[in-house]
């Protein structure tokens, strides 16, 4: 039988907690979620100022990364480079700002952040990954 890591509740607080303060540090108003491996939302954030629409896409960016086994830049990456038979995939919020949590080569989950551009979703969401210290 095989075993896995698995994110919990204390594990996931850190990975917010530190997401929150580097939106924080920048003044960047955001939603942040983090799901399990199999794209389910275990923590969700929305910062004050954030605009309602990012509380839809942040969970999908962490769902893509999630079930994708990679960050979300890696699709937007792709339709923009004209594989656009990509956009029939069965995910949604193939934006950058989903970032995979890996412990020893397995994906346990991802966090997806929305509010800002993109390049600083992606930050926020490796800050946090970054505060679980693995």
């Amino acid at each position: 039988m095989q075993k896995k890591a698995m994110l919990g509740i204390e594990d996931t607080t850190r990975v917010m907690d530190g997401a929150i303060a580097e939106a924080k540090k920048n003044n960047w108003a955001v939603a942040i979620a983090i799901v399990d491996d199999g794209g389910h939302l275990l923590q969700f954030a929305r910062l004050d100022g954030t605009p309602p629409v990012s509380a839809h896409i942040a969970p999908e960016k962490a769902r893509a990364a999630a079930l994708g086994r990679r960050e979300t830049k890696i699709y937007e990456d792709m339709i923009n480079q004209g594989r656009n038979a990509f956009l029939s995939a069965p995910l949604q919020g193939m934006l950058e700002g989903g970032v995979p949590i890996i412990v020893d080569g397995q994906v346990v989950g991802a966090v997806g952040v929305s509010g800002v551009k993109s390049i600083e979703d992606a930050q926020v969401a490796k800050a946090g990954i970054a505060a679980l210290v693995l």
